[in-house]
């Protein structure tokens, strides 16, 4: 059985993300987004910078961070025209572990994430104690990582992006096959930044009702744009279980990484949509009325009153009866019926609103 977390949490660093509480997720709603700080190359090599980005995702009340651990000889070939930048912006292992133990040192709520490429960068993640394992999109269709990462008992966050359903679904099945305990959907448009007419939320959503499985959304909206804040917020009130954002220490350097991420402060509001969105949303269940709801009604709901001076004795036809709205609630307008053909035991005033202990 898939693992949701059945109500909000307003402590920000509690962890209330999936696995905690599990429910059967075809029964209820989930009722708490998880979010993911982002970190990817944001860093540009520079532990010290990378402490600033877990500093800005852990202030704004993040569930997780994520980090990319790779390294450059692994990653391409020699002759590729990206290795001499990825060697620049490369994390060491002893960085990897110094930044991990800043983090639950600052924020021990606060879950870390490990996207890993290969067999040396997972082997790492584990040495640190990750909370769980990320997939990128470029290695859906690499058996021997999908079934290795299956295996270490994490969950995982799979990202879809670009991937046909055949795709998936051998994906899904290989982490299976490896014994994933969990594995998470991650929808999102791999183009930096994203139009919003590129994203397609309904297909997202159905494509964890396909696979059974909590889907995620993936934001790489424009961080200059209001679609950096709505387009998640839309995910949210489709009932996305996770939302994924990018995270910087300072956008204005355009470093790598830059063109989709959110600056600390930035990511704060972030949060505070989400969960604003989140609390709009509600249960879906019936509930008690709330005090301000009462005094709406008792405000706003009509009562049947009397549309003349009547004695006491008189019998009260329909045309004796008007519906209004009156200081005090009386007899609501649908109980008419009832109150047709009744005895006034007392003479009342025009526009007095009636109540049951009114008439015989």
């Amino acid at each position: 059985m898939l693992a949701l977390a059945p109500q909000l949490n307003k402590e920000p660093y509690k962890n209330n993300g999936f696995g905690r509480v599990r429910i059967d997720m075809f029964m209820t709603e989930n009722l708490y987004t998880y979010i993911i700080a982002e970190m990817a190359c944001s860093h540009d090599g520079s532990v010290d910078l990378a402490r600033m980005i877990v500093e800005g995702a852990g202030l704004a009340g993040a569930d997780a961070v994520q980090f990319q651990i790779w390294y450059a000889e692994d990653m391409v070939v020699p002759a590729h025209s990206a290795l001499p930048l990825l060697r620049e912006i490369e994390l060491s292992t002893t960085e990897w572990h110094s930044l991990t133990e800043h983090s639950r040192d600052r924020f021990p709520g606060m879950e870390i994430i490990a996207c890993v490429y290969d067999a040396n960068g997972v082997n790492v993640a584990l040495d640190l104690g990750v909370d769980a394992l990320k997939l990128h999109a470029a290695d859906l269709c690499n058996p021997a990582l999908l079934r290795l990462v299956g295996g270490t008992g994490k969950r995982v966050d799979l990202s879809i992006g670009a991937a046909s359903l055949g795709e998936i679904e051998a994906a899904v099945a290989r982490l299976s096959e490896g014994g994933a305990p969990e594995i998470w959907l991650m929808y999102g448009f791999q183009r930096f930044p994203t139009p919003a007419d590129a994203i397609d939320l309904r297909y997202m959503m159905a494509l964890g009702r396909l696979f059974g499985l909590p889907v995620g959304y993936q934001d790489h909206a424009d961080p200059e744009t209001g679609a950096a804040y709505w387009l998640p917020a839309a995910a949210v009130g489709m009932g996305a279980a996770a939302v994924e954002k990018h995270i910087t220490h300072d956008r204005s350097k355009k470093g790598v990484d830059h063109e989709a991420a959110l600056n600390p402060d930035e990511f704060s509001k972030f949060v505070e949509m989400v969960r604003l969105v989140e609390s709009a949303m509600g249960t879906g269940n019936p509930r008690q009325f709330t005090a301000e709801e009462l005094e709406y009604r008792q405000y706003a709901r009509k009562s049947l009153v009397l549309a003349r001076d009547l004695e006491a004795g008189s019998c009260l036809t329909e045309v004796d009866l008007r519906v209004m709205r009156a200081q005090e609630l009386g007899i609501s307008p649908d109980r008419l019926d009832g109150l047709i053909g009744r005895k006034l035991r007392d003479r009342m005033v025009a526009f007095s609103p009636l109540a049951w202990n009114d008439v015989e």
